[in-house]
């Protein structure tokens, strides 16, 4: 019984061994098909471009590539906020001003003749920020982000148009006391006046901003 057992199983050892022939002799077969494949679509492609001279790459310069720096996007909008919240539409201002038909305003230690060649036009206009038809909670923000981007370009002196307020209920000027009170409370801000007639009279303000 022994000596059948062991002839059964070399048998089955054998067909192991011949189907594992079988599939190696199968898979040497198709890897010389593919590369025959390869090497005829080869000489096809070469045939179709016709002769080539190769580029003299000797002088060659590598490209160097550099990163942009990430851009704080959060950081900005988290300070961009709070600088609107910093401004509060409940600031009394009124004190602030100078009692005269321009309603200047010059934080402290600047003395008068700033205020007098702003009203001149000593400085020049340097950009102008339109608040027409914008409510109160989108006029902040532009006013806010106006500035900012004022300062970066080392701008001086700027103008706001916030209107009359004819438009407004009871002809009350409700955005003209709103720009008032944002400005006073800007550290950004050396003084400020109503603009001259051609610039807009009591519907603008010319405002001076520090300088760099």
């Amino acid at each position: 019984m022994a000596s059948s057992k062991k002839i059964t199983d070399l048998k089955a050892l054998k067909k192991v061994i011949k189907k594992a022939n079988e599939e190696r002799k199968k898979e040497e077969e198709e890897r010389k098909r593919a590369e025959k494949q390869s090497i005829s679509d080869r000489d096809l492609f070469l045939k179709s471009i016709g002769d080539v001279t190769p580029i003299d790459n000797r002088d060659r310069v590598a490209p160097v590539f550099s990163s942009p720096k990430p851009i704080p996007v959060q950081r900005m909008e988290d300070e961009k906020r709070a600088l609107m919240e910093s401004l509060s539409d409940e600031f009394s201002v009124e004190s602030l001003l100078e009692t005269d038909d321009a309603l200047s305003y010059a934080r402290n230690g600047i003395g008068p003749d700033v205020v007098r060649k702003l009203r001149r036009g000593h400085w020049v206009i340097g950009d102008q920020l339109d608040l027409h038809g914008f409510r109160r909670d989108e006029a902040r923000e532009m006013l806010v982000e106006f500035l900012r981007r004022a300062s970066i370009r080392g701008i001086r002196c700027v103008r706001i148009i916030h209107g009359k307020g004819l438009g407004s209920v009871n002809q009350e000027p409700v955005l003209k006391k709103l720009v008032h009170k944002w400005l006073v409370q800007r550290a950004d801000v050396v003084a400020f006046c109503q603009a001259k007639p051609a610039d807009g009279g009591s519907g603008a303000v010319v405002v001076l901003l520090k300088g760099s």
